[in-house]
């Protein structure tokens, strides 16, 4: 395997990014391995999901998450195979699990277990309290946060990029911060596609089954440097990764900080591993002077290896 660009970062999608047949295009190559292996690890038939699964299926928290995860794992993993291997892993909320095991930080089969987990555990959280995110676009995190806190049950969940941010909470409530927001300058808010109120205190019950989870990982040293959500900044210690995941849970998302911070480090190329390109747009608000791309098929892959 080729040496670790330092130059690149590898970067991961969440949830939300999942659609039907995400799988497809990979069931006929080599690491497809690593979906049967995800699968005997959880118990959950992940082929089924990536290939056969409809809208309403993936829509699911946990299915939802799993389905992500095991993507862009199998992405990345054959991003690495044809010697494209990055100096940088990180990821989006979910996309953080991705990334550390992409990394080497975070071997398959417990990331697997503990993405499952996690997934459950966000779904139970969210049937106990009725929450949802929307997208504010035109204002600031500060601007957002002093809104939420006026109001109150609902928070800055996502610092996506400049004047791109997402607020989670009660429903009502969003819609209460939205009507202000945009009295302020904003756009009309934007109902994500997700079953909860996620990265905010709705997700508290969450937390005793992914610290349960957590106890059973073994993170290991990988090649590449991974990145975390809640505080924008590279960890190298393997002891700190749990706490960083659990913590995670219910804090923002400083995605926007994150690239800031990665292109500081040295980072000129993103590529972003996983359905969709939208780390990517967000990638090119933060730091128009980076080079990005984005790999969802193995056509993919072999046109950014060839280049």
């Amino acid at each position: 395997m080729a040496d670790p660009d330092a130059t690149l970062a590898v970067i991961c999608p969440g949830q939300g990014s999942q659609s039907p047949g995400i799988g497809l295009p990979w069931q006929a190559e080599s690491v497809w391995d690593l979906v049967t292996e995800a699968s005997d690890a959880t118990g959950v038939d992940v082929g089924h999901l990536l290939t056969e699964a409809d809208a309403d299926e993936l829509l699911d928290t946990a299915n939802a998450q799993l389905s992500t995860y095991v993507i862009s794992v199998v992405i990345g993993t054959a991003l690495a195979e044809r010697g494209i291997v990055a100096g940088h892993v990180a990821g989006h909320s979910l996309g953080e699990y991705s990334a550390l095991t992409v990394g080497g930080w975070l071997p398959l089969a417990q990331g697997a277990e503990l993405v499952w987990a996690r997934g459950l555990g966000m779904r139970a959280a969210s049937a106990e309290r009725l929450g949802t995110m929307a997208a504010i676009i035109g204002l600031d995190p500060a601007a957002l946060t002093r809104l939420c806190e006026a109001e109150g049950g609902v928070w800055v969940a996502n610092d996506n990029a400049p004047g791109q941010v997402v607020i989670a909470g009660d429903p009502a409530a969003i819609e209460a911060v939205g009507v202000a927001a945009k009295a302020e300058g904003a756009r009309s808010p934007m109902t994500l596609q997700v079953a909860g109120a996620f990265h905010t205190p709705f997700m508290s019950s969450a937390r005793e089954p992914l610290a349960a989870a957590l106890e059973a990982v073994t993170f290991v040293g990988g090649a590449s440097t991974p990145w975390a959500n809640v505080d924008a900044s590279a960890h190298l210690s393997t002891v700190e990764w749990p706490d960083l995941l659990s913590r995670q849970l219910c804090s923002a998302v400083r995605w926007n900080d994150e690239v800031a911070a990665m292109v500081a480090a040295g980072v000129t190329t993103f590529i972003e591993a996983g359905p969709g390109s939208v780390l990517s747009g967000m990638v090119k608000r933060i730091a128009k002077e980076t080079t990005r791309s984005s790999v969802s098929t193995p056509a993919d892959a072999e046109e950014l290896a060839g280049s």
